[in-house]
């Protein structure tokens, strides 16, 4: 186990009775115990309290109907991290993967990744910096995000996607006794679990697989009203930097949001003015997180339902592990 990114790897019978003994509800009481790291809209990052285990970050996807699928994920996972490194030239942490095939015929996706100091992941750090730290970091992240676009801007069939938020980012060398962030500081980019590019206009990953999760009874309305919105915001820089925003009120940081739409703009005129971006509002940033949030806590209480139907009622598996109280404004 372990070695250069893509190389990361989990003994197979480690994983598969991790498996044979998950409780999707409740991780922590798991045959093998697994604790949360931290929850996603979507997906939640956890580490397997196992011997040898305890320097990596997990995340399982159970989405697949057939092998066929995973292995078409397996290839547009690999080729996603590689353009991000390689071509885009952002940093990742080491990282790996897993799959197999459940005794009930389910094939499941690890994704294995080197697991950042807690205190270094953007989430965590913009609570220990004062607002002059964040700012710094939040223009980092924008440093790192237009590296995105220019890389698709001088493509002609290529077409790279990201998702800004703050909790995506880790701080290489970041001290948490003594938070700062300096000029040289450096990132890592972490959420590659959903890899979205385009080669010729075509999306590279299947966007069914975003609603395998959802309750049976709601796909249709999402895919006719939400699907295409939420996959073509990533391809758009100024959504993303609207999204990194509307980010602080999730996480607690309200009052830092005028100086951070003042600070993308400045970045937009300045550092990124051959990318012609339109300037931001904090009344674009209040208005998407309303309607961001609504999404979202209706999307979830509609999953949590569907756990209780398919669990208690009708007395069948439901192999997600869904997110927790999410804490908003």
């Amino acid at each position: 186990m372990g070695g250069k990114n893509g190389q990361l790897r989990v003994e197979e019978g480690i994983l598969e009775e991790f498996e044979r003994g998950l409780n999707p509800r409740r991780p922590e009481a798991s045959r093998i115990p697994a604790r949360v790291l931290g929850y996603g809209e979507i997906s939640t990052v956890f580490q397997i309290t196992h011997e040898g285990l305890e320097n990596l970050a997990f995340k399982r996807l159970p989405v697949f109907r057939e092998k066929r699928e995973m292995d078409e994920y397996r290839r547009v996972y690999l080729d996603y991290n590689r353009l991000l490194i390689e071509e885009v030239g952002l940093r990742l942490p080491d990282y790996g993967y897993a799959e197999l095939v459940t005794e009930q015929g389910r094939p499941v996706f690890y994704i294995i990744q080197e697991r950042m100091p807690a205190e270094s992941i953007g989430n965590r750090a913009i609570h220990l910096l004062d607002e002059e730290g964040v700012c710094s970091l939040v223009r980092k992240v924008l440093r790192e995000l237009r590296k995105v676009w220019d890389f698709n801007r001088e493509q002609d069939r290529l077409r790279v996607a990201v998702d800004g938020q703050i909790s995506n980012w880790s701080i290489v060398g970041f001290d948490h006794r003594h938070p700062r962030v300096d000029e040289g500081a450096e990132l890592l980019y972490l959420d590659t679990s959903t890899p979205l590019f385009r080669v010729d206009g075509v999306e590279q990953l299947d966007p069914e697989l975003f609603l395998r999760s959802a309750p049976s009874f709601l796909v249709w309305i999402l895919r006719m009203f939400f699907l295409e919105d939420v996959v073509n915001r990533y391809y758009d820089f100024r959504a993303v930097v609207i999204d990194l925003i509307a980010n602080f009120y999730k996480e607690q940081r309200p009052e830092l949001i005028p100086a951070l739409v003042e600070l993308a703009n400045d970045f937009f005129a300045r550092e990124a003015a051959h990318l012609r971006v339109r300037p931001i509002r904090a009344h674009d940033v209040a208005s998407y997180y309303r309607e961001d949030a609504f999404i979202w806590w209706f999307y979830l209480n509609l999953r949590r339902l569907d756990r209780f139907l398919r669990t208690r009622l009708l007395r069948k598996e439901y192999p997600y592990i869904l997110p927790g109280k999410i804490r908003r404004r």
